[in-house]
C-alpha cells in the first residue's frame, strides 16, 4: 500500500452522488477548497440506478397510457411497447453506466475528486484507499460532509442471498425482461417497478405487508394505484407477507403466510434502505457504524463542530431533490461558518435552516396514475396537534382533466389549518398530476393564506384548475 503526505482542503465531501455534487458546488462557489471522495460512480444512486433510469423506463410507459386516453391516437397505440428500444433509452440516459459527463462537471467547477473508499480516521480527516491501493490522507479545515446515500435493505429470510433477489438496483438496471416477477413491497419504488415490468411483458405479483399501497401517501393513492395496477393485470396482495424464498431449477419459489406458493423468474424486494454508513470509520468519531446520523437543521452532526450529514444517511427525507436541497442549505451553512459569521440564518424558512423536511417535503410516484404530494397528510397534520379540515375533489369536476384524455381519474385533496388559513399539505393522484405539484409546494412553503389563493388564477381549460374546484369546495362546506 503506498501512503500519500496529507493534503489538506477547506471541506471534503465523502460522496459524489447528486448531493455530495451540490455540496461541493456551493462550497467552491463560497471560495473553499473542496475535496470528493468517491468509490463507485460520479453521479451516484440517483444518475445510475434509481431516478434516471426508473424515470426513462417510466416515461414510455406513461405516454402510451396517456396516448391510449385520446380519441383518434388510441388505436394507433394498442401494441406492445418496443422493449429493446425502452431499454436501450435508459441505458441513454445512465450514460451507459460511464461518468466521464459528471467527472467533468466536478473538474469544471474546480473540486478534487478522489475515486476510492473513503474513511473517517478521526476529526476532520478522511483516509482514501484508491483502487490503485495507493492511500490519500485529506484533512478539512471547516467540514467533512457525509453524503454516502442508502442501499436497499433485503429481509432477514434464510438463504434469500442464494435466490439472487433484484433490488431497486438491478430492477432499474436489467437488460432483459423477466417473464414473471414477483415484487415485495408497497411503496415507491415497488410500484413504479411494478408499473414499468408489467408494461413492458412480465407477469407481475406484488405482495404487501400492510393494508396498502403508498402507506405514506393519503390512502386513496394507493388505492387508485393498486387499481390501476390490477387493470393493468397485475396481481396486487395486501395484508401478505414472504416467509421463504428458494430458487428451483432456475424458478424462484415465494411461499407466502397464507400458504401461498409463487413462482417467478425474478424476485424484486423494495422493502427499505438502510444507510451507507457501515464503513465510513464513524466509531472513530465516536458514533455508531452503520446508523442514521442526526443533524440540526443546518445537516450539522449533533454534537460536533465539523461533521455534516446530508441526504439519506440523516433519514429526514429520503429523496434526491430534499438531499439536494439539505446540500444548499448545508453549503451555505459551511460557508457562513468558515467565513466567521457568529450567528446563522437560524429561523424557519432561514437561509442556513432545512425547514422544508419538516412540513414542506415534495414527492412525485410516476405510476399510472401518478401520484404526487406535498406537506402533511391528513393523519400526520392531526398527529402533529394542528386543527385541520381535509378538503378532497375529484378531476372529473375540471374541464382540463377531461380534454386530458377520455375516462380521466384521479383525486385532490388538500389538508387547511382551520387556525391559520393556510395550507399543511396538497396530494393529487391522476395521469400527469407530477407537472402539478410544484404550484403546490409553493403554497405550502410560502404559507400562502387561502383567502391570497383565491386571487392565484388557473388558466382555462387547464388540468390546474381543480386549484379552483377545491377552494369552492372549502369555501361552501
Amino acid at each position: 500500500m503506498t501512503e500519500t503526505e496529507s493534503i489538506a482542503y477547506d471541506v471534503v465531501v465523502l460522496g459524489a452522488g447528486p448531493v455530495g455534487e451540490n455540496v461541493a458546488d456551493r462550497t467552491r462557489a463560497a471560495g473553499l477548497s473542496t475535496a470528493v471522495v468517491e468509490g463507485e460512480l460520479v453521479g451516484g444512486e440517483c444518475s445510475y440506478w434509481a431516478c434516471m433510469p426508473s424515470k426513462a423506463l417510466l416515461r414510455p410507459v406513461l405516454a402510451r397510457a396517456d396516448a391510449r386516453r385520446i380519441p383518434g391516437l388510441q388505436q394507433a397505440v394498442q401494441g406492445p411497447l418496443d422493449a429493446p428500444a425502452v431499454l436501450a433509452h435508459r441505458d441513454y440516459f445512465t450514460s451507459h453506466w460511464k461518468d466521464d459527463g459528471q467527472v467533468g462537471w466536478l473538474d469544471g467547477i474546480g473540486a478534487d475528486l478522489y475515486r476510492g473508499h473513503g474513511r473517517l480516521a478521526g476529526p476532520r480527516t478522511v483516509v482514501v484507499t484508491g483502487t490503485d491501493g495507493v492511500r490519500h490522507t485529506l484533512t478539512a479545515r471547516h467540514a467533512v460532509a457525509v453524503c454516502t446515500g442508502s442501499r436497499a435493505q433485503l429481509p432477514g429470510l434464510p438463504g434469500l442471498a442464494d435466490v439472487g433477489p433484484w433490488t431497486s438496483r438491478e430492477a432499474t438496471s436489467s437488460q432483459f425482461v423477466p417473464g414473471r416477477l414477483i415484487v415485495v413491497g408497497g411503496g415507491v419504488v415497488a410500484t413504479e417497478m411494478a408499473t414499468v415490468w408489467q408494461a413492458l411483458g412480465s407477469q407481475v405479483t406484488v405482495l404487501v405487508r400492510g393494508k396498502g399501497l403508498l402507506p405514506r401517501m393519503e390512502p386513496f393513492a394507493g388505492e387508485l394505484v393498486a387499481e390501476a395496477l390490477t387493470e393493468a393485470g397485475a396481481d396486487v396482495r395486501t395484508g401478505t407477507s414472504v416467509t421463504s424464498v428458494t430458487r428451483e431449477n432456475g424458478t424462484v419459489v415465494a411461499v407466502t403466510d397464507r400458504g401461498d406458493r409463487i413462482e417467478a423468474d425474478e424476485i424484486l424486494f423494495a422493502t427499505g434502505r438502510a444507510p451507507r454508513t457501515d464503513d465510513i470509520g464513524l466509531d472513530t468519531v465516536g458514533l455508531e457504524p452503520g446508523s442514521w446520523l442526526p443533524v440540526d437543521d443546518s445537516l450539522r452532526v449533533t454534537g460536533t463542530d465539523w461533521l455534516y450529514a446530508v441526504g439519506d444517511v440523516n433519514h429526514r427525507a429520503l429523496l434526491t431533490h430534499q438531499g439536494k436541497y439539505q446540500a444548499r442549505i448545508a453549503g451555505a451553512a459551511i460557508a457562513a461558518r468558515a467565513s466567521g459569521v457568529s450567528a446563522l440564518e437560524t429561523e424557519p424558512w432561514g437561509a442556513h435552516t432545512a425547514t422544508a423536511d419538516h412540513g414542506a417535503v415534495p414527492q412525485v410516484v410516476f405510476t399510472d396514475p401518478e401520484a404526487a404530494s406535498v406537506g402533511l397528510s391528513l393523519a400526520e397534520a392531526e398527529q402533529a396537534g394542528h386543527r385541520v379540515r381535509a378538503v378532497d375533489v375529484e378531476f372529473s369536476s375540471v374541464a382540463g382533466a377531461g380534454l386530458y384524455g377520455d375516462g380521466y381519474r384521479g383525486r385532490a385533496r388538500m389538508v387547511v389549518d382551520l387556525e391559520r388559513e393556510i395550507l399543511r399539505g396538497v396530494t393529487f393522484v391522476g395521469p400527469g398530476v407530477g407537472e402539478l405539484i410544484h404550484s403546490a409546494s409553493i403554497a405550502v412553503a410560502g404559507e400562502v393564506p387561502v383567502s391570497r389563493l383565491w386571487h392565484a388564477v388557473p388558466s382555462y381549460p387547464t388540468v390546474s384548475e381543480v386549484w379552483l374546484r377545491l377552494l369552492e369546495a372549502y369555501r361552501d362546506n
